[in-house]
């Protein structure tokens, strides 16, 4: 779904919602409350934003599996029919199996879909996870985490600070960060997000930069597609990088994509002489035969202070791993 732009502020639909927000937020709560954690018997770090859509938390679990030593990666599968436990095989799953997100960890560290969490996180470590990296699930309480990071978007924030459906947020604010040991704060702080955060949270900040294949873009006209939490990021990426860019198309997260939406974008592109760009995200849920039609940009996350980011992770007993960077990692 399309993120509503009532969510960035307070309307008079906001107010009207506001019971089902409340229902939702205690829904929440009675879940939490009512479940004891199951213990993985290996660090387990979980990366999620508390808000509905993208923030980065993917591009942050692929740069923490640059820097933890025999991860494995751990994800609901959004978007995929597979319930697991199930460890994802790129060159076998279709993201209407396993979804975009587990082929993209994939491609980097052992990862398994599991509805179910602990039953996931068992089959990790049965295969040999040292550390399990878990993408989404702050609000799953099934598994016990031992580092929480909250991912926050600096353009974004919190949007109206209200819970769904009256606003952008999967619990409240405060109960939210409560449970984080750190917030990651990608990009710019347009909108105050580090005045919101509770004394003495620890803030790591952080910016999305192209990959290497932008480089072939600079000075080009581009036609630039995205189904992603928020598309116009990547299109402001593509514009840093020094593309020009002759048509946008953005699509909801997740988008699955068929020959009908795509084919039309590919055309314009013709049409227009321009080169049709999308992320890596899309680019797995995209026809195979459109696929190779299309230039794939992917993103990293760059750490403004990589130590402090390391400093963190050993803290809580995550095994680093020797020969690691800056933590930085290609997605899309």
């Amino acid at each position: 779904m399309r993120a509503p732009e009532f969510w960035q502020t307070e309307t008079g639909l906001t107010r009207l919602l506001e019971p089902a927000a409340l229902l939702y937020a205690a829904a929440g709560r009675w879940r939490r409350a009512r479940t004891v954690p199951a213990e993985a018997g290996v660090p387990v770090v979980c990366v999620r934003n508390i808000t509905a859509g993208g923030a980065g938390k993917t591009p942050v679990c692929l740069a923490l599996a640059a820097l933890v030593d025999g991860a494995h990666f751990l994800t609901r599968g959004y978007g995929g029919s597979e319930a697991g436990p199930l460890r994802v095989e790129p060159d076998r799953h279709t993201a209407d199996e396993v979804g975009d997100e587990a082929l993209l960890l994939a491609a980097r560290a052992p990862t398994w879909v599991a509805r179910r969490r602990p039953e996931g996180a068992r089959a990790a470590v049965a295969a040999g996870a040292a550390a399990i990296i878990m993408d989404d699930g702050h609000q799953n309480p099934t598994l016990a985490k031992t580092l929480s990071l909250v991912v926050v978007d600096g353009g974004y924030g919190f949007g109206n600070r209200r819970v769904i459906p009256a606003g952008p947020l999967r619990e409240p604010l405060a109960e939210g960060l409560s449970r984080a040991d750190a917030v990651v704060l990608v990009g710019d702080d347009t909108t105050g997000v580090a005045r919101r955060l509770p004394k003495g949270l620890t803030a790591l900040r952080a910016r999305l930069v192209a990959g290497p294949e932008a480089g072939a873009l600079a000075g080009r006209r581009v036609v630039a597609f995205a189904g992603i939490g928020r598309p116009e990021k990547f299109f402001a990426t593509l514009r840093g990088a020094g593309a020009l860019l002759a048509a946008v198309h953005p699509f909801a997260d997740h988008h699955p994509y068929r020959h009908d939406d795509v084919q039309p974008i590919l055309d314009e592109a013709f049409a227009l002489g321009a080169v049709p760009v999308t992320t890596a995200k899309d680019a797995v849920r995209l026809p195979p035969d459109q696929r190779q039609q299309v230039d794939v940009v992917s993103v990293a996350v760059a750490w403004d202070d990589p130590a402090a980011l390391r400093a963190l992770l050993a803290a809580h007993g995550l095994p680093l791993r020797a020969d690691a960077g800056d933590g930085a990692a290609a997605h899309g």
